[in-house]
């Protein structure tokens, strides 16, 4: 259960002073999420989001992440818009740790997304990257390959642990990736999602409805959050690629942003990249979090199983793409 600070009705109560949206009327916690304490919210005047954020957030990246949900909400892109206290502010302070109240968006995410779904979220993150073209808040990406090898250092004999022959495996991944990856200057950079996975997107029936959970957010490839979603929304069971699903969800993104040549070009090694980002991370949550934590970590193994099929990958074609 992702809801690590309780909040009582005194303390909501006190804390909604800080806003004309009315009073409560029910409020309880949010499972999904791993980082934060979320709660819906309803009041006399309509549903929101309540999120505290707890101690793995930079305080000091919490108003970039407020900026680009208010830059997309005001763009027209479906996405929470933080709500502005009476001071104007959309940062609040709820039981000493850092808060705020977003606006609520229907949907439901996907269990297991369909071609016609991968279609639409590759279209819509084109969209994303278009509405906040020309913004000017920026953040580092502090997950980007300049990380990876600090990460996986002395997790080595965890990986081995986990499967045979896989330490060896991704120390070459790694050696493959920091030979391939492409220079930034060559490529459109600006602000992507970073974590734009099935449970972040929502869909009223067929039809996508939203993106939720900006607080990976940051700058930097157009294509490397493309390549983020390939991994997400493409493959199936233990690690089997979805050419269909692949096909479509590229296909969606070039209908409203078209690739560049060397966005196409570099675009297997991202993919590639994306996996490995994600196998890492889980691995630090799987070596570091405590047996009592109230969130049981995500097992490595998936992504691990997702590189097996990116080894094998070398073009753009074996992802799906057809100019």
């Amino acid at each position: 259960m992702a809801v690590y600070t309780e909040v009582d009705d005194d303390d909501l109560n006190a804390f909604l002073k800080n806003y004309a949206i009315g009073e409560a009327v029910a409020f309880k916690g949010i499972a999904e999420g791993v980082e934060n304490s979320n709660f819906l919210l309803e009041t006399t005047t309509g549903r929101f989001i309540l999120t505290i954020y707890e101690k793995r957030v930079n305080a000091a990246d919490l108003p970039y992440f407020m900026g680009v949900m208010d830059e997309l909400a005001h763009a027209g892109f479906p996405a929470p818009q933080p709500v502005r206290g009476t001071n104007g502010e959309a940062l609040q302070e709820l039981l000493g740790r850092p808060a705020a109240i977003v606006t609520f968006l229907k949907g439901m995410s996907p269990r297991k997304p369909t071609a016609d779904q991968c279609r639409q979220i590759g279209a819509a993150m084109a969209r994303l990257h278009l509405a906040l073209g020309e913004s000017e808040l920026n953040r580092e990406n502090s997950l980007s390959i300049s990380s990876w090898s600090d990460l996986f250092e002395g997790r080595e004999s965890v990986a081995a642990g986990l499967a045979p022959n896989l330490a060896s495996l991704i120390e070459g991944d790694l050696e493959r990736l920091h030979a391939q990856w492409p220079n930034p200057k060559d490529v459109p950079n600006g602000i992507i999602h970073a974590d734009l996975f099935p449970d972040n997107a929502f869909f009223l029936g067929e039809h996508f409805s939203g993106v939720i959970d900006f607080y990976f957010a940051c700058n930097d490839m157009l294509a490397y959050d493309v390549a983020i979603a390939i991994n997400a929304w493409c493959f199936e069971g233990r690690g089997e690629f979805n050419l269909t699903k692949g096909r479509a969800l590229l296909a969606g993104y070039a209908s409203e942003r078209t690739f560049t040549p060397a966005e196409v070009k570099a675009l297997p090694a991202l993919i590639h990249g994306a996996a490995m980002r994600f196998f890492l991370t889980r691995l630090v949550d799987w070596t570091d979090t405590p047996a009592d934590a109230l969130v049981r970590p995500k097992n490595p193994l998936e992504y691990a199983e997702k590189l097996g099929f990116h080894r094998l990958a070398h073009s753009v074609e074996d992802y799906g793409y057809a100019p």
